[in-house]
């Protein structure tokens, strides 16, 4: 059992720990965007536009003040979650994440439970089985896998699911949720399954194989337990070690990968909004989303390391 005390005193350090990261990507985005982004106010007035208009929308936007003002402003919306309007739509950016969040959760979510929930049962069947046929035959198949470009899926699978087949539409969205999921949500998924499914497969193949010769399965083995208490009770508990720290990278990149998608099948999600950010330099909207994705990076960091102690109660957590 872990102990309740010893998980709430480590969950408040480690968030003590998150302030002075936080406020370092802070100064790290401010300086990139104030140094090489350019000049907002010229961005937004156009290059038609006369130096009296750049001068009063860069005093609208405070660029007019020093720096460690602009620096302390930056830091008022960090922490009060209020960006200001869109330079592109006029839209609060706030409203522009809760509104386009869902969407993109939409698609991340199965995604990451699919690929996780097939890979790992893969990886250690092929795993247990090494040398066989299977085995032989399922590397074989994530190698040419992974030979394969992420446009190429897209662009097979909407020509045979999409116009081919006709079995699900290559776009579209509905305010329901449900029917999203039954009718948008499965084609985007399912090829972005066969593109993460490869490496992972491959990885956690090997993370099994570790575990499988080490000397604790021989003595398990030797004292009479079964093949499937050697293999879940000993070879996939201590296995979950490395592939939860898979997990922790991968996220981060699956979010930004789920960006990918929504633009491929015009799903109106926070990816294609961000993409559309960049191309107009829209820097409200890019800041957010930067800043958002480094709290959501160092939340599943800190929720990783309690996991290890969920799996394994022999981790120290430090």
């Amino acid at each position: 059992m872990i102990g309740s005390g010893t998980v709430t005193s480590y969950l408040i350090r480690r968030i003590w720990q998150m302030i002075p990261t936080l406020l370092g990507v802070i100064l790290l985005i401010f300086v990139l965007f104030t140094l090489f982004g350019g000049d907002p106010a010229e961005i937004i007035a156009g290059q038609n536009a006369s130096a009296q208009q750049v001068d009063i929308i860069r005093q609208q936007l405070g660029l007019d003040q020093p720096w460690w003002v602009q620096l302390w402003i930056f830091f008022k919306e960090v922490i009060t979650f209020h960006w200001g309007d869109s330079w592109a739509t006029r839209e609060p950016v706030a409203h522009i994440f809760l509104t386009r969040l869902p969407a993109t959760l939409t698609v991340m979510i199965p995604l990451f439970l699919l690929t996780l929930v097939l890979s790992v049962p893969i990886a250690l069947g092929v795993a247990y089985v090494r040398g066989s046929l299977t085995d032989r035959l399922t590397m074989m198949a994530t190698t040419v896998a992974l030979s394969i470009s992420f446009l190429v899926y897209v662009i097979a699978g909407q020509w045979l699911f999409g116009f081919k087949l006709s079995w699900f539409p290559i776009q579209g969205w509905s305010p329901s949720v449900w029917k999203n999921l039954a009718v948008y949500v499965p084609l985007p998924v399912m090829l972005a399954v066969f593109v993460s499914l490869a490496p992972q497969v491959r990885l956690y193949r090997s993370f099994f194989l570790d575990e499988i010769g080490q000397d604790y399965v021989r003595t398990a083995r030797a004292k009479g337990l079964t093949e499937r208490q050697v293999v879940f009770k000993h070879v996939l508990r201590n296995a979950m070690i490395p592939i939860l720290t898979d997990i922790s990278l991968q996220l981060p990149g699956l979010f930004v990968g789920s960006f990918l998608i929504e633009v491929f099948f015009s799903i109106p999600g926070l990816g294609r909004e961000v993409l559309l950010a960049v191309n107009r330099s829209d820097y409200p909207v890019i800041q957010a989303t930067t800043i958002y994705l480094a709290v959501f990076t160092m939340v599943i960091n800190l929720l990783t390391d309690v996991l290890y102690k969920l799996v394994d109660p022999r981790v120290v957590l430090k």
